[in-house]
C-alpha cells in the first residue's frame, strides 16, 4: 500500500485529491481571480460534493467572509488550470455568506435558499 502522502499528491484526466482543490483560486472566465476555496462541504450519503466553501476578503483569515457556492456552479477550466464562476460582481457581493463559524449547514431552509439564489437544483433534489 502507498504511502499517504503519496496519495494526496496523485490525480488523473478525471480525479484530484480534495487537499489539491482547497487553496484553489476561483477566476473568472478572463483570469481574474475572485477568491479561493477553503472547503469542500460533502454530502455524506451520496458522497456528492455540495459545495465550495470560499472566502474572500481579510487578512490572512481574519475578517474573511465565506460564501458557500454549490460546486455544480463551477466549472473546472483547463486554460486556467483552476476553477471559474460566472456570475456578475453584484450576484456575488449578494450572495449568501457567513463570518467564521455561524453558518448552520444542517439548516435544509438556509441551503435551499443558497441553490435558489443560484437558480438550480439543490444537491439532495438530483
Amino acid at each position: 500500500m502507498e504511502p499517504a502522502s503519496d496519495l494526496r499528491t496523485k490525480e488523473t484526466y478525471d480525479l484530484i485529491a480534495s487537499d489539491k482543490v482547497e487553496g484553489t483560486t476561483v477566476r473568472r472566465p478572463n483570469g481574474d481571480s475572485i477568491g479561493q476555496i477553503d472547503r469542500l462541504m460533502i454530502e455524506k450519503r451520496s458522497g456528492r460534493v455540495a459545495y465550495a466553501v470560499m472566502s474572500f476578503g481579510g487578512f490572512l483569515g481574519i475578517g474573511a467572509d465565506y460564501y458557500p457556492i454549490p460546486w455544480a456552479k463551477l466549472k473546472y477550466n483547463e486554460r486556467l488550470d483552476g476553477y471559474e464562476l460566472d456570475i456578475p460582481d453584484d450576484m456575488l457581493r449578494g450572495a449568501p455568506h457567513f463570518s467564521g463559524e455561524s453558518f448552520d449547514w444542517g439548516s435544509r431552509q438556509r441551503n435551499r435558499e443558497i441553490y435558489d439564489y443560484y437558480g438550480i437544483t439543490p444537491y439532495w433534489g438530483l
